[in-house]
């Protein structure tokens, strides 16, 4: 009982990593369907500003995973405390950011030391199912063209309508980050907006981790907002539900079902 959410967001603040969230799914859980399969089950959102704004010059993609997610969980019955992320592999292939990126390398590299350091004597646990191929995309990639000269209006005309049919959609916002208000901190102008929202659709975490409790790792998702200084195009990207189904080789039609559906929303 002495390593809990709270001491491993500890850990993460002391290694220079912003916190997003760090959310306990249990009260949700429990207020819409009066039951949880869990003693623990969080879900936590951080970010590396320095080292995302050394990729994002090069790969703005990176906003995809920013946040990064993280699911913090104990079943019920069992005294384990787990927590998964996603392995740099994984991020390299939804990204398109070359594994050996110094950067990319970085924040995987110092997202695993973190974890082994909130949890001594962890052991890393290998899961029972294999990796399988899509031939979905894993990602969606929208873009607008923006007048010149009204182009702040019409992005927070966009983002505020996003916003407002978020719920009407059954999403909730888990989290919102001006990750451009960082890189000006720092004396970056690269960006005019650089943005994550973070959504969640409470009956997909809800089901999903009855059987791939993981999955909290691509939980919440992050909709990647941005527009460079040298162009007039807002760019929207986010991670597509095929990346939960095939990495996790999932099984479970229920939660299967629940993603198509949000992926639709």
């Amino acid at each position: 009982g002495k390593i809990t959410p709270k001491t491993i967001e500890e850990e993460f603040k002391n290694a220079g990593f912003y916190i997003s969230d760090n959310r306990d799914m249990n009260i949700p859980f429990n207020k819409q369907f009066q039951q949880t399969d869990f003693k623990v089950y969080n879900l936590f959102t951080a970010h590396h500003i320095k080292y995302v704004e050394q990729l994002a010059k090069q790969y703005p993609q990176i906003g995809l995973f920013t946040p990064m997610s993280m699911a913090i969980y104990t079943k019920k019955g069992q005294t384990k405390l787990y927590v998964s992320a996603l392995t740099i592999e994984a991020m390299s292939k939804i990204t398109e950011i070359p594994i050996n990126n110094e950067y990319l390398v970085k924040i995987a590299q110092l997202q695993k030391e973190t974890i082994l350091k909130a949890l001594p004597n962890a052991q890393i646990e290998n899961l029972e199912y294999k990796d399988t191929k899509t031939q979905k995309p894993l990602v969606t990639k929208l873009f607008i063209e923006l007048d010149s000269k009204e182009w702040s209006k019409e992005s927070d005309g966009i983002i505020e309508e996003f916003e407002s049919n978020l719920e009407m959609n059954g999403f909730v916002q888990a989290g919102f980050n001006d990750i451009n208000y960082y890189f000006k901190q720092s004396g970056s102008t690269d960006f005019d907006i650089f943005v994550s929202e973070s959504i969640c659709k409470l009956p997909v975490i809800f089901t999903v981790a009855k059987t791939r409790p993981e999955a909290g790792a691509f939980a919440p998702c992050s909709i990647s907002i941005y527009k460079k200084k040298t162009d007039d195009f807002l760019h929207i990207e986010y991670p597509n539900v095929h990346n939960w189904i095939a990495s996790m080789n999932m099984d479970n039609k229920g939660g299967i079902k629940e993603l198509l559906e949000a992926q639709g929303k």
